[in-house]
């Protein structure tokens, strides 16, 4: 089974809804997931939240934070992630943010392959990932959409383990 076809199965079990707040993967990490049959089930809603503007409007991300530090950060993931969760009123939100390139990101000068993944929801509170990617913009984001979507399985697979459900 693919990460995908193991999250809306995962979902089913556990009764769980998940949405998605995606700045580098543009939709990918949806679009994985809704190819999946079932994924009505499990998959609420997903923002593509590209713009900086566009992630605290919507999702709440701090401004401050945004203008000062740039959207690429461990933080502005949890925010994402936390945010879309809250908004979207699903058990899980997945959050991805970083830099594709070629590139840095304007405000923080982040290269091309840091990566940000959050998923709040979990037994174990938000969980955070950051990678190193490299590549070119196809690789890089193509990278960040299977980090996202294993980081997601593995919290639901985690709380399906401990008994511990959203």
């Amino acid at each position: 089974m693919s990460d995908a076809e193991d999250i809306i199965d995962l979902g089913v079990r556990l009764g769980a809804t998940v949405s998605a707040a995606e700045s580098l993967t543009g939709g990918e990490v949806s679009s994985q997931l809704v190819a999946v049959a079932g994924a009505s089930r499990v998959l609420r809603a997903s923002v593509v939240a590209y713009d900086p503007l566009v992630k605290n409007d919507l999702l709440g991300v701090d401004a401050g934070n945004l203008a000062s530090n740039g959207a690429v950060s461990a933080r502005v993931a949890i925010e994402m992630a936390e945010g879309v969760r809250e908004r979207l009123g699903t058990d899980y939100g997945l959050a991805t943010t970083g830099v594709a390139g070629p590139d840095p990101e304007p405000v923080s000068g982040q290269l091309p392959g840091v990566v940000f993944i959050a998923v709040a929801g979990s037994g174990l509170g938000t969980l955070v990932r950051q990678l190193a990617l490299s590549g070119n913009r196809e690789e890089i984001r193509a990278g960040a959409t299977r980090a996202a979507l294993q980081a997601l399985k593995d919290a639901m697979a985690h709380d399906r383990d401990s008994g511990t459900l959203p």
